[in-house]
């Protein structure tokens, strides 16, 4: 028998956890009476959380951004009239609305107004080019963007029937003409919203680096297994401040506003990352929380000691970060900077999460992926689909509640096997079942007959003094097939060569996991979620392996 809320097992363990976490406080019982009605009315979404807090919580702060603050309650009144005027403007169930927008109030505000309204979202990077998202817009059949002023270059390309809104904009009209979320919230609409408007839909685009990204739907919750999943490894407190720093574009972020949302958190945002700024938020607003890519961990690190002990972080008790790997010198250095709150969750755009690691898990171990959360298989593969003993490494496979059905017009293939989707990672289960990932499948080096995984040579750099960070890459070899090429980028006033380098590795791994070629770099390519653009380094790689031995940077 499944409730409303899940089978009944993810209903028991659901009230233990949120009860735990705080979610489940008493509450006057004239404002409790709305909670079902709420529910009734926009089932998981949203729209739903900011009902209920307008009610429980009406003058709390839900938002916190560059331009001030919002209640639950304004956000929610603000939201019926911009549902409203969506409306209005012809945008109603089946719908598809754009959003370009970095973090601030005006996507927390569309989105729950898109719910209101039954409208689907499309989540759109502000990393791709014009004419990747004039694609994207084309084959999604978005007919409304709300994009944000400073990225209105990405917006030169698309069809004349996409109506445009500005988002974050420093004047009351846009010097466009277009109108501004702003004005379709001051003026709102005529008619009535939907009592239960359909569930609208989520599309996040994945990160392609050439031609159209996929979309991929994301799954609506079908009862509290996600959340009993999050909160099974993660102690996660209601109604507290959380910096919500990885972009809401991307699946993570878009993940912990749903889960801040439900837990009553006031969301801090800012429109761009700056890792000193990051600690004057946690310091100012006491934030407790912060969700995270691991480059942003990493930065704050950097920061100069003088710089971190300005601001106090002392009410920091978790931090959740994922989208790329983190090196275990840095996952250690964190730990070790601001105490025992890093929390590493191992997931993709299409599994959504595969496990999770504690940070008694990773300060015994930080190259851990951790274990999987209530609710979730994981399985290692060998290739004929066959589970592998621990210690073996496979291909990594993952079912729970929030795997994705495809891609979106049926672009692109999942990997499944007996209902699980396959992550395209490679790793093995230790005997205590926890994961380790070894690397991307189509990350596999074969140099001279032999196979070198990218990640274990990053992971070794990584710990080299002076070495801030590096990404290794296979390039094409005439003669071994494949040839290591380092990228690294040092300290400033660090002092290494390309021979400092190769003697480390060879020092430390087998001599063919050694780098032939070796290049400095000021920074490595990034996407917006901090993954290395791999395929951008293999462009950079000289033409000769002595014109690489000849960069070093002191």
């Amino acid at each position: 028998m499944r409730t409303p809320f899940g089978t009944p097992r993810e209903l028991l363990t659901g009230v233990r956890l949120l009860a735990a976490a705080g979610v489940l406080a008493p509450v006057r019982p004239d404002r409790a009476a709305t909670f079902p009605v709420a529910y009734l009315r926009y089932r998981f979404t949203p729209a739903t959380a900011y009902a209920i807090g307008a009610r429980r919580h009406p003058h709390r702060l839900a938002v916190v951004d560059d331009r001030g603050t919002l209640t639950f309650a304004e956000i929610h009144h603000r939201t019926d009239r911009l549902a409203r005027a969506f409306v209005d403007r012809g945008l109603r169930g089946r719908g598809r609305l754009g959003l370009l927008c970095r973090n601030h109030r005006t996507p927390v505000e569309v989105m729950i107004a898109a719910a209101k309204a039954g409208v689907d979202v499309v989540l759109l990077n502000p990393g791709l080019s014009a004419e990747q998202i004039a694609a994207a817009v084309e084959e999604q059949g978005v007919t409304a963007v709300v994009a944000d002023d400073d990225l209105a270059d990405r917006l030169v390309h698309l069809p004349d029937a996409a109506t445009r809104t500005r988002g974050w904009t420093g004047a009351a009209r846009s010097a466009a003409g277009e109108d501004t979320v702003e004005q379709l919230i001051t003026a709102g609409g005529q008619g009535p919203l939907p009592f239960r408007p359909r569930v609208g839909r989520t599309i996040v685009l994945t990160s392609g680096t050439t031609g159209p990204p996929k979309g991929a739907e994301r799954p609506v919750p079908k009862g509290l297994g996600p959340v009993d999943a999050i909160l099974s490894r993660i102690p996660l407190r209601a109604r507290q401040p959380a910096l919500i720093s990885a972009p809401l574009f991307h699946t993570w972020g878009f993940g912990a506003f749903q889960l801040a949302s439900l837990l009553g958190t006031t969301l801090v945002l800012r429109r761009r990352f700056d890792a000193e700024d990051a600690l004057r938020q946690i310091a100012v607003h006491r934030c407790t929380q912060m969700y995270a890519v691991p480059v942003m961990l990493q930065r704050m690190l950097e920061l100069p000691a003088e710089v971190r002990e300005r601001y106090d972080t002392s009410a920091l008790r978790t931090v959740v970060a994922t989208g790329s790997a983190m090196p275990g010198a840095k996952v250690t250095a964190f730990l070790g900077r601001f105490g025992p709150v890093l929390s590493m969750l191992y997931g993709s755009t299409e599994v959504s999460w595969a496990s999770i690691a504690t940070p008694a898990e990773l300060r015994a171990d930080p190259g851990t992926a951790g274990r999987a959360p209530v609710g979730t298989v994981l399985r290692i593969l060998d290739d004929a689909d066959r589970a592998v003993p621990p210690g073996t490494t496979g291909r990594i496979f993952v079912g729970n509640d929030m795997l994705v059905a495809g891609y979106t017009h049926g672009r692109g293939h999942l990997e499944g096997v007996d209902g699980l989707i396959g992550t395209g990672d490679l790793g093995h289960l230790d005997s205590d079942g926890r994961l380790f990932v070894t690397g991307r499948a189509d990350d596999m080096i074969v140099s001279g007959g032999e196979n070198v995984h990218a990640d274990q040579v990053e992971n070794l750099l990584a710990g080299l003094a002076g070495v801030r960070e590096v990404a290794v890459v296979g390039v094409e070899d005439p003669d071994l097939g494949q040839r290591l090429a380092a990228f690294v980028v040092l300290d400033p006033g660090a002092v290494l060569d390309a021979a400092d380098v190769r003697g480390y590795v060879r020092d430390n791994l087998a001599r063919f996991a050694v780098p032939r070629d070796v290049v400095f770099l000021d920074e490595l390519p990034r996407t917006s979620t901090g993954k290395v653009l791999k395929r951008t380094l293999r462009s950079r790689v000289p033409e000769s392996v002595s014109a690489a031995d000849d960069q070093h940077r002191r």
